[in-house]
């Protein structure tokens, strides 16, 4: 007789749970694995914070903090999305991408999150040809206005 097939209790990636034949109450396994899915599809974070907003709305995330407390506390660096009146926490994976809403930038998740810093302006020098200024200031700006630095 052949050995019985062992599946994981979640997803390797999103850790989205499984069901199993004959489970029972399959649907909070059905509804948290949609409640994610719906958190990091498309994702967006309202901002950073180090605790919970005073009154949160089902459907919006934030980054947690590294100073994180209340309801948050242990749970920094995670993404912790509101679903159904309750914290639903997400680990991010290496190439998980979010879209601050805060600062209209995309986070990159690399060993840890990872934000673009604005590079300076370019400013000084011997011989400073005014167009290529001209051209380099206007390429940061550009750079600002689709997220890849922040406006500033």
């Amino acid at each position: 007789m052949s050995d019985a097939i062992v599946f994981a209790d979640a997803s390797p990636r999103l850790g989205l749970p499984m069901l199993f034949a004959g489970q029972a109450q399959k649907e909070f396994f059905v509804n948290e694995a949609h409640a994610l899915i719906d958190a990091l599809l498309h994702g967006a974070i309202e901002g950073e914070a180090a605790s919970p907003p005073a009154a949160p709305a089902d459907g919006q995330a934030w980054l947690v903090g590294e100073a994180a407390a209340g309801a948050w506390s242990g749970q920094a660096g995670r993404i912790a999305a509101r679903q159904g009146g309750n914290w639903l926490f997400v680990t991010p994976r290496d190439g998980m991408r979010v879209l601050d809403r805060a600062t209209g930038q995309e986070l990159l998740f690399c060993g840890g999150w990872r934000r673009p810093t604005r590079p300076a302006a370019p400013a000084g020098g011997a011989v400073v040809d005014s167009e290529a200024r001209v051209a380099i200031t206007q390429l940061l700006a550009a750079l600002c206005i689709a997220g890849i630095f922040p406006a500033g």
